[in-house]
């Protein structure tokens, strides 16, 4: 069986080809896929400045819901103090070191603060160098609270050395001056202060973290990590603590940036179901093409003798050679991708530099079980009509089509026409990403449905055409026309796959620019403060800039502003649920700052435990007001806060708001974030700001309205990576068509022939080939907008109270115009080629 496919796949080159750039395609975005989401499961962060622990005891950063995949906390926890000593005791114990981290920056000789990958957490007591591995101390240690050691990258960018002074601004206390007690070459360790001054800078002498620690670090004897780690965790048992050791260090070290892992998920799970449909769409019609080809070949099989099954069989293990061929380059072009996607994502800050991928051959080993299940699913379902059916109708119809089109195909297909108008309604009952997701899914659904009920359609606007063309018509349009409604399943195969490519274009996008539209439409229409105060430089805001703010000539209102994550656990159609969201730290000041058009309760109450929650996350998680909800803040505890406003204006703001009194002591810092400023609007006002901010080193001064509107220049780096998504699966897409098109074309080498004997002139065939082209570019164009123009509607609808979409004027007609080239020019090249045979040895090879 597979000796005979190998012989007929020989004859059909040009048909297989389209298949194995199916295939090709399809295993390099499933396995680039399948890498991201193992990565995300996988990767860990390198050590970094906890490589000389051998054991690492830390707050457990991650919530394990039962059923879900973990959610990774970025909040820092604490451990209790006490049990640095308890721990030393361990037998195999050499050493052991508390840590703890707080906001640090130095400021050089011109007033500039120098900066760090992460200010937040750059200070750390001098016990914390015993977590360093074999860092070199060029000094001392600080002796007082006067003094300071600091790495060797930081002191070489502040020009600093052993012995110098320098001014630290630590913990949101003003720039004090210290003495650098020496220099320790352990590149980003961060700045180091006496035990004691590290402990009352960090809030660990009193408060609510007063007798903790961020984590606790163990060295052990030379092999005794194992037994080590074994009897600390026997001695926690009881406790909320983890134990690490080897790869498991360094999540514990950046437990913020390992949250950003849980991206790669939420990627790789968004991309998963768009690229399994379009690669699923665009395997099944090649193998349609290539099998259509065969239907003469495999017909006069069954009249020898061949049962169906082996029909089948023997169109499977063709499609499975050429896939095997195919699947080897595109595993390996899919690892590359995966490695240029997290780059990507790297330098627009979406994850951390220092994570890597993980590599193992498991994408590669989905990707080939995945495909191999679509080839043969595929493969025998194109074979499947020409198996079944009897040996002489089978070859009485390997010269044409089917003479009217599957009946359960064309329902199931206009089902799912149906079924995407309906999940359209989304935009509209939920204001939110999520809803805005189905827009782009209807889309896909609904180009799925028309290559069902394709051949129907088109045989339905076939005869229409041929019955209102003129008596007077020209020979090409006439043939034109009678290809149209002869080749119904031909031409129906073709429209569909460059209708898909419209619909894609047009809802994705779309969709990327409608939400980014409609969010900065919030954020611009519910912020009244004119200017944001912030300092990322230094960790957050100095004590004092608030009220300093207040007190300046012209400002009229100022409030602090944060943001952290939370996991919130609810029940929806009585199944427990749980979520990770984003979250908004204000005060009961706020009001004079921020409109989030609140439409029950008000933002004044939003005082101790208390939260705020946007209209859809109310309506859909029974969180009313007055209501008490559950949720987990970002460093694990869990708090029932009760809900004193509900706001519409969630897209632009989140879904959450905290108190800032609730948000206290469970961020990675107490200090403000930034600072929403409202001013009268006077130029004397903005003067007397950036005097202030002049005057404090690290402070950034901003407008407000700077959010990103509905140019894609200014898309935030989420859109853009969703942005480039859809052009890989666009260019996907696109070569597949291109293939497919080519291949029907170069099939058709007979009848264009037959053409010829009949008399017909080569410029007549390229005329009528040339008005096919033109019906299959029109109607893909056409059919794609009807199938857009629901989703999209109700999308700006939802979204912008309006009937359209936002988003670039020529997406549209540059849509157009690439389908209807696209479709002249893979048609009008084979044409050609076929022109130059003979017709007698065009026959002649077909046999």
């Amino acid at each position: 069986m597979l000796h005979l496919a190998v012989r007929m796949a020989r004859h059909r080159i040009t048909a297989l080809l389209a298949v194995a750039c199916a295939v090709l395609g399809g295993a390099v975005l499933i396995t680039g896929t399948g890498v991201l989401a193992e990565s995300g499961l996988r990767s860990h962060l390198p050590a970094g400045r906890l490589g000389g622990a051998d054991v690492v005891v830390s707050a457990d950063q991650t919530y394990r819901p039962g059923g879900d995949l973990p959610i990774a906390l970025p909040e820092r926890g604490t451990v209790p103090a006490r049990l640095v000593d308890r721990l030393a005791d361990v037998p195999g114990v050499t050493g052991v070191a508390g840590d703890v981290s707080f906001p640090a920056a130095l400021v050089d000789a011109h007033g500039r603060v120098v900066p760090a990958e992460d200010p937040r957490t750059v200070g750390h007591g001098w016990s914390s160098t015993g977590l360093l591995q074999d860092a070199r101390v060029d000094g001392g240690k600080p002796a007082d609270s006067g003094e300071v050691a600091v790495d060797s990258d930081t002191a070489a960018a502040a020009g600093v050395r052993a012995g110098d002074r320098v001014e630290v601004v630590a913990a949101g206390r003003a720039a004090a001056e210290y003495r650098v007690s020496g220099v320790v070459d352990a590149p980003g360790a961060g700045v180091f202060f006496a035990d004691p001054t590290a402990e009352r800078l960090a809030g660990r002498d009193s408060g609510p973290r007063a007798g903790t620690v961020d984590l606790i670090g163990l060295r052990t004897e030379p092999g005794a990590t194992d037994s080590v780690a074994s009897a600390v965790r026997d001695q926690l048992r009881d406790t909320d603590l983890v134990v690490a050791t080897g790869a498991d260090r360094g999540d514990l070290a950046a437990p913020d940036a390992v949250a950003a892992r849980s991206l790669l998920i939420l990627l790789a799970g968004s991309m998963a179901g768009v690229i399994l449909l379009i690669t699923g769409f665009v395997m099944a019609g090649a193998l349609g093409v290539s099998l259509a080809g065969q239907r003469r070949e495999l017909a006069l099989m069954r009249a020898v003798g061949a049962t169906p099954k082996q029909i089948r069989r023997l169109a499977a293990a063709q499609a499975m050679v050429i896939a095997a061929l195919a699947l080897v380059p595109g595993v390996a072009l899919g690892y590359l991708l995966a490695g240029q996607f997290r780059g990507q994502l790297a330098e627009r800050g979406v994850l951390p530099e220092g994570l890597p991928l993980t590599t193992s051959p498991l994408p590669a080993l989905a990707t080939a079980l995945l495909l191999a299940a679509a080839v043969q699913l595929s493969a025998r379902g194109a074979a499947w009509r020409t198996s079944r059916m009897p040996a002489t109708e089978a070859v009485a119809e390997s010269r044409t089509e089917p003479r009217n089109p599957s009946r359960i195909r064309t329902r199931i297909g206009l089902l799912l026409i149906v079924a995407a108008t309906a999940l359209s309604v989304a935009p509209l009952l939920a204001r939110t990403v999520l809803g805005a997701t189905a827009t782009s899914m209807a889309g896909i659904i609904g180009a799925i449905g028309l290559a069902m009920a394709g051949p129907a359609l088109v045989r339905l606007v076939g005869d229409t055409l041929s019955r209102r063309l003129r008596p007077g018509a020209s020979a090409p349009t006439w043939l034109a026309m009678s290809n149209v409604r002869g080749y119904a399943l031909r031409i129906a195969g073709v429209v569909s796959a460059l209708a898909m490519a419209v619909v894609f274009v047009l809802t994705y996008t779309l969709t990327q620019t409608t939400v980014m539209t409609a969010t900065s439409d919030d954020v611009r229409t519910g912020t009244l403060a004119q200017q944001r105060l912030g300092a990322p430089d230094l960790g957050g805001l100095p004590d004092g800039t608030l009220s300093a703010v207040q007190e300046t000539a012209g400002v009229q209102a100022a409030a602090p502003v944060g943001n952290t994550t939370v996991v919130w656990r609810y029940q929806l159609f009585g199944e427990n649920e749980v979520e990770s969201a984003s979250a908004m730290i204000l005060t009961p000041a706020a009001p004079a700052v921020l409109d989030l058009d609140v439409r029950s309760g008000s933002l004044d109450r939003l005082t101790g435990d208390t939260i705020a929650v946007s209209s859809d996350v109310a309506r859909s998680r029974g969180a009313e007001l007055g209501k008490r909800v559950s949720l987990i803040l970002g460093d694990g505890t869990r708090v029932t806060p009760r809900v004193v406003a509900v706001y519409a204006r969630g897209l632009g703001f989140g879904p959450l708001v905290l108190s800032q009194h609730l948000a206290n002591g469970h961020t990675a810092t107490s200090l403000d974030e930034s600072i929403l400023v409202r001013t009268d609007g006077t130029a004397t006002a903005q003067r007397n700001l950036a005097q202030l901010v002049e005057s404090r080193p690290g402070l950034a001064l901003e407008p407000t309205d700077t959010a990103a509107g509905g140019s894609l220049s200014e898309a935030p780096p989420e859109v853009w990576i969703n942005l480039a998504t859809i052009v890989v699966l666009l260019g996907y897409l696109l070569l597949s068509i291109a293939n497919k098109l080519v291949a029907t074309t170069a099939q058709r080498r007979g009848e264009i022939a037959t053409l010829r004997l009949n008399g017909t002139t080569p410029r007549q065939i390229r005329a009528m080939m040339r008005r096919e082209a033109a019906v299959i570019g029109v109607a893909a164009v056409t059919t794609g907008l009807v199938l857009s123009a629901i989703p999209l509607t109700l999308l700006g609808i939802g979204f912008l109270d309006r009937p359209w979409a936002a988003g670039p004027a020529w997406l549209l007609p540059a849509t157009a115009l690439t389908i209807i080239s696209l479709a002249f020019v893979t048609i009008e090249l084979p044409t050609r080629r076929a022109l130059r045979t003979a017709p007698a040895d065009a026959l002649a090879d077909r046999g």
